[in-house]
């Protein structure tokens, strides 16, 4: 399992279809999306500024997170699992970061934590890893 704390992808799909890949690959896992932000509109309505699409996911998988929390309560700090979208460098190209819940296992000593948070980094890079290439 990977020691960074964030784990990244290449899509090759246009933002808006690798979006839309995104979310079908973590529902196959068992994630749901509980929040989005919009990046790219925030920063034309609050700054005025027009950038490239990017987006915020926070993806949650009930199990996983209720055994989390369940083992470790202040652990509900770091859900949900962040995922960012973002286009990329070449034409056609999406780059996903998310990051590592296996992490949390070493940020709390605490029994119980290890197996979801294992869980949940194998299931969220097996979903990128369907649709996209580690970077």
């Amino acid at each position: 399992m990977s020691s960074s704390p964030v784990l990244q992808f290449r899509i090759d799909l246009p933002f808006a279809a690798a979006e839309e890949a995104v979310r079908a690959a973590l529902a196959v896992e068992g994630f749901g999306i509980l929040t989005e932000v919009n990046v790219a509109a925030v920063f034309e309505s609050r700054l005025g500024l027009d950038t490239p699409p990017q987006k915020l996911l926070g993806a949650c998988n009930p199990d996983l997170a209720h055994a989390s929390l369940e083992a470790e309560p202040s652990v509900g700090a770091f859900l949900p699992c962040g995922v960012a979208l973002r286009e990329g460098e070449a034409p056609g190209q999406t780059l996903v970061a998310l990051q590592n819940p296996a992490l949390l296992a070493g940020m709390f000593s605490t029994p119980g934590l290890e197996t979801p948070s294992l869980d949940a980094t194998t299931r969220l890079t097996r979903a990128l890893s369907s649709i996209g290439s580690p970077v």
